[in-house]
């Protein structure tokens, strides 16, 4: 009896053991971050398991598959590849992405390692496209706002050499339109793998060594260009500048000049008036206006080295007499300056 009942015991454990492990190979839970793909022999079974929760399969013979729901990062190789204008350099890129399509992701994928080499494959590729077909300064220049940096003087400046800065050339794009060019003709390759690639951008870029004086070269160039404008620009205004003081010392001075003959002319004239009224007044009025006058006559025409010669009876003497000075040398009859003939 004893007997009977240890090996009932003993079966009902076995029983439960296995009903246990039949249990467990049956049931699994979906985490709210995956998603599940079931497979019996390495065939997807049904339609991807999506909501969260717990789940039943068939033991021993279907498996659990687990995708991730969330954005998922990729980190490129950086390479090196050429410009469009013949420059070598070094782009480091990075981008993120999720898998929309479970099903096609699994049949063709299996695994994140083997999506991570098809990204690298494609992004890689499109990077190389897009860097050959634009020009250095498209890729490297950005503002903040990672909308296209653009010099309004250097726009000037090419408009008047025909879209040329020496060797610089205005962006039209910059970097941000480079990377969306790149997420665009990537997208619908990646999306027949059930992947949707949601960012792209250039982590780092570096210069070939051989491309660093070239870089130089242009910034150089453009500031030249820039000093050049300003310079030409400040010598217009100044001679504009030099032009008007020219202009307006002219006609300050011919104002000043008439102003000056003006008064002048009415001293002389008011002059003239009041030696014409004294003259007219009295005999000795005349007599002093006379004298004076043959005083400034003297002292015009006399100098210190002058040589005089006049008639006793001439007007000149008659006041030279008066003085009761030394006779004037009477030598030939003319007025000399300097020593005598």
């Amino acid at each position: 009896m004893n007997a009977k009942f240890s090996l009932l015991v003993a079966l009902l454990l076995a029983v439960t053991v296995v009903a246990a492990v039949v249990l467990m190979a049956s049931v699994y839970t979906v985490d709210p971050t995956e998603q599940v793909i079931i497979t019996q022999f390495g065939e997807p079974q049904g339609d991807p398991i999506i909501e969260a929760g717990l789940h039943f399969k068939v033991p021993f013979i279907q498996q659990v598959n687990r995708i991730p729901k969330l954005i998922l990062p990729w980190d490129g190789q950086a390479n090196e590849m050429p410009t469009k204008d013949k420059l070598y350099i070094r782009v480091d890129t990075f981008g993120r992405w999720r898998i929309i399509d479970p099903l096609e992701y699994f049949r063709r994928m299996r695994d994140e390692r083997s999506a991570q080499s098809r990204l690298e494959d494609i992004l890689g590729s499109e990077t190389r496209n897009a860097v050959a077909k634009h020009d250095l300064i498209e890729i490297v220049r950005t503002d903040r706002q990672r909308q296209p940096l653009k010099d309004e003087m250097l726009e000037e400046m090419a408009d008047a050499v025909s879209g040329r800065i020496g060797v610089l050339m205005p962006i039209r794009k910059g970097r941000s339109a480079i990377e969306g060019e790149i997420q665009e003709a990537a997208k619908a390759k990646l999306a027949e793998f059930g992947i949707e690639l949601l960012d792209l951008r250039f982590k780092r870029i570096n210069y070939n060594p051989s491309v660093v004086e070239k870089i130089y070269e242009r910034m150089v160039s453009e500031r030249q260009q820039i000093a050049s404008k300003f310079r030409s620009e400040g010598e217009g205004e100044a001679a504009r500048i030099l032009g008007n003081k020219e202009r307006d010392l002219d006609k300050i001075e011919s104002e000043a000049y008439r102003e000056v003959q003006t008064i002048r002319g009415a001293a002389d004239a008011k002059a003239t008036e009041i030696y014409a009224r004294a003259y007219n007044q009295t005999a000795e009025a005349a007599e002093l206006y006379e004298f004076v006058k043959s005083m400034e006559t003297y002292k015009t025409v006399i100098g210190r080295d002058a040589t005089l010669v006049l008639s006793t009876d001439s007007d000149l003497f008659r006041y030279l007499k008066r003085a009761g000075g030394p006779p004037l040398p009477l030598t030939a009859p003319q007025a000399t300056s300097g020593s005598e003939p």
